[in-house]
């Protein structure tokens, strides 16, 4: 069981290790030297198809070598839980949808509070939650209707990871966009969505 945990838990520093690779801005700079323009059409689908190829291995670790079951949730709340992770599941593509801007290589490498950088543009879900990613992925791995030793593990160091990773975002955010994501920070929260929705500071003065 040790030695199955051992494995896993190396196969989730392998994904994180490469995942942070993938999203520091030298790498990026490294893919803007060599592809060109073309970077900012090609980094999220290539970004998205390795983090799915590194998963696997992960998936299938954990799939064989489960370790002991702590509780399985019987019917019919694994279905309710089920239905949660996939109302989370579409978050993803709605915070891609709602915020392109946000990922694009030249608007992260360009000199902050420049045109470049291009504005805030605060809309659709970011309006309620400051990272929906974070959102999403938590409701995802602990709505997980069953659970393992070796799953607690790596959930427990997944939430962990996911929650740094966030905050390393968001410093770049204020970096990128100083003051006015700052303001933003105060009005809306970054893990649970709030009862109000984000206002520009020119709106709410009117």
């Amino acid at each position: 069981m040790v030695l199955s945990l051992i494995i896993v838990v190396l196969s989730l520093v392998a994904f994180a290790a490469i995942h942070s690779l993938m999203a520091s801005l030298p790498f990026k700079r490294f893919l803007m030297r060599v592809i060109g323009p073309s970077a900012d059409r090609l980094f999220m689908p290539l970004f998205s198809f390795i983090a799915v190829l590194t998963l696997l291995p992960l998936a299938y670790l954990l799939y064989k070598y489960p370790g002991p079951f702590l509780y399985i949730i019987p019917s019919p709340w694994r279905w309710m839980m089920v239905a949660g992770q996939l109302i989370a599941a579409g978050v993803a593509p709605l915070a891609l949808l709602h915020a392109p801007h946000r990922f694009r290589i030249r608007a992260q490498l360009s000199a902050p509070q420049t045109p470049e950088a291009g504005p805030l543009d605060i809309r659709g879900i970011y309006r309620w939650v400051r990272d929906p990613f974070l959102l999403s992925g938590l409701i995802i791995i602990w709505l997980t209707p069953f659970m393992t030793v070796n799953l607690l593990v790596i959930y427990i160091l997944a939430t962990i990871y996911l929650y740094l990773g966030s905050l390393h975002w968001e410093s770049r955010l204020v970096t990128q966009f100083g003051d006015e994501y700052r303001e933003y920070q105060k009005q809306v929260r970054r893990i649970i969505p709030g009862s109000k929705k984000y206002e520009p500071a020119i709106i709410r003065k009117i």
